[in-house]
């Protein structure tokens, strides 16, 4: 049998982010967390383990690399690009961390019927990012802020990594409470 290397999928991501959140989660709990089926939050878990973002044979996350990764591999491995104006959830400077901290004359978010205002849309990196305001505000507001990374500029980019950076580490306060709207 030849090997088949795997690839990691953008809601790998939102896993990875779940597991810094609540590490000893279950893979049941984790898949209704982000919204994933069972089986798919285990083969998320399997890719972030071959890309050593999670340690081999556990699911405890190696957050120096997971913060690597995504300040400096997620804008490249899964760009955002804006699309057609529709109704949604804001994100990215939209997103509740960085709506009084950037002044911007467009609004983007994740389109979705549940969504309280029209704006750009950006596609979500995993699918059940639109819930998360309700069923998961802390993964919301990381997700908003890489989405900061995927299509903001210099300015903006810089806040969102000042922002992340110390809390996936879990090395500093939740500086995400300060600028909850």
């Amino acid at each position: 049998m030849a090997y088949r290397p795997l690839y990691l999928r953008p809601h790998d991501v939102c896993v990875a982010l779940q597991l810094v959140i609540s590490p000893k989660s279950s893979f049941r709990s984790l898949a209704e967390r982000v919204g994933l089926s069972l089986g798919e939050a285990h083969n998320s878990v399997k890719r972030l383990q071959s890309a050593h973002l999670v340690l081999p044979h556990r699911r405890e996350v190696n957050r120096r690399s997971l913060v690597e990764f995504i300040l400096n591999g997620v804008p490249y491995a899964f760009p955002g690009e804006l699309g057609a104006e529709t109704l949604g959830v804001p994100t990215a400077h939209s997103g509740p961390a960085f709506r009084d901290k950037i002044a911007a004359a467009d609004i983007i978010v994740w389109p979705s019927s549940r969504g309280s205002e029209r704006g750009v849309s950006l596609v979500p990196l995993c699918a059940d990012a639109p819930t998360m305001p309700e069923k998961n505000p802390r993964l919301y507001r990381w997700l908003t802020a890489i989405d900061v990374l995927r299509v903001g500029r210099a300015r903006e980019k810089a806040l969102a990594r000042e922002l992340l950076e110390p809390e996936i580490r879990g090395s500093g306060p939740d500086l995400f409470d300060s600028a909850r709207a």
